[in-house]
């Protein structure tokens, strides 16, 4: 209805491919070129070791799990997640890169039954697998009639935003873009006809300011403009002074949203001048289960972002959270002392930017501003 709010449902990573693709029912070629593994089937195990077995295969709404239902039972009006691996079958690994990540095309319906309106592809994976990894990854998109953002071939598709109309109230414009910070390397950047990612040299006033002009060019006075940007290290809660200026500037400029990700756990949040800030929303699918190192960071908790925002003014009404875990490559809803450690974790590093989370009667984490 007219004047209602928009809701828009953010997670972070979304990586299918690699072990997650070994256990869908039309698993990939299981190699890998990484220090210490070779088999992809070798990150099911550790899974396996961790948490019980996992039935092979599983149905294509597995690494979901509960996930589908709270987006049911939310019915958000748009859906937007960073899709971090390339679809395709390609043996040729991109040069350079420790790690590559792939999922089979006959396993999209997996993705397609979250029903995502916008994947952001601006990411440190999207070209795993070389530029004709990437042409598979968006011809895959495509045949599955899903809309992406941040990749493409060439600079005009790569730039160009995805735009999702909410019942003639509003467009919701998602840009995709990352930065070398989050381990893209320069010459993934498109340029010109070649193909490759909408790249960030830097977090300059320069670069915000053309990133705004782009946002000018497509947006219409009704539009919800959000920025998805792929940037900074995988670990740790600091948010570096670039990207905090970086953001700012660009709500300054008339960004609604930033939508921030490649951490692989949750970072703070801040509400400036009435617009959301995500700085990392960590991981939502992966295959890290058993990898050990970083266990204080709890990276198998996870989020669901439902952030309502009013139509005309893109200004916050209210963001609310939904805590799941990682179990068994599949997401279930966290249980009440990982969901109060959560909230612990994330009213703590948001404090510095005003922020602060409760947890309210039905498990859900809210943002509210002290």
């Amino acid at each position: 209805m007219p004047g209602e709010p928009i809701t828009v449902v953010l997670c972070g990573d979304v990586m299918l491919g690699r072990g997650v693709d070994q256990i869908l029912p039309h698993p990939g070629r299981p190699a890998v070129r990484e220090r210490y593994v070779t088999d992809a089937r070798c990150y099911v195990d550790l899974a396996e070791s961790a948490n019980g077995p996992i039935p092979r295969p599983v149905p294509f709404a597995w690494p979901w799990g509960d996930a589908i239902g709270m987006l049911d039972g939310i019915a958000p009006d748009v859906r937007v997640i960073n899709l971090e691996t390339g679809i395709t079958r390609s043996r040729r690994f991109a040069p350079g890169k420790g790690i590559h990540y792939r999922m089979n095309p006959a396993n999209i319906p997996c993705l397609a039954l979250a029903r995502p309106d916008v994947c952001a592809l601006a990411n440190n994976h999207v070209l795993d697998f070389g530029r004709r990894g990437l042409a598979d990854t968006l011809d895959a998109l495509a045949g599955a009639g899903l809309t992406s953002a941040g990749a493409g071939q060439g600079a005009t598709q790569a730039w160009l935003p995805a735009a999702v109309p909410v019942d003639g109230r509003a467009r919701v414009l998602v840009f995709s873009m990352g930065t070398a910070s989050s381990g893209i390397p320069a010459s993934w950047s498109a340029v010109g006809r070649r193909p490759g990612v909408a790249f960030l040299r830097e977090l300059s006033d320069a670069a915000a300011d053309q990133v705004l002009g782009r946002v000018r060019q497509h947006r219409t006075p009704r539009d919800i403009a959000v920025v998805s940007i792929h940037w900074g290290s995988n670990w740790g809660y600091d948010v570096s002074r670039e990207q905090v200026r970086f953001a700012h500037r660009l709500v300054d400029g008339g960004v609604d949203l930033v939508h921030g990700h490649s951490s692989h756990h949750p970072r703070p949040i801040e509400v400036y001048r009435d617009k959301l800030i995500l700085y990392g929303c960590g991981d939502f699918i992966d295959d890290y289960e058993g990898i050990g190192g970083f266990a204080d960071y709890r990276d198998d908790l996870r989020l669901l972002y439902v952030a309502a925002v009013e139509p005309d003014t893109g200004v916050l009404v209210r963001l609310r959270m939904a805590p799941l875990q990682a179990r068994r490559m599949r997401l279930r809803r966290a249980g009440v002392e990982d969901r109060r450690w959560l909230r612990g974790v994330l009213d703590a590093i948001s404090r510095e930017f005003g922020s602060g989370v409760e947890l309210d009667a039905d498990g859900m984490l809210v943002l509210h501003r002290p």
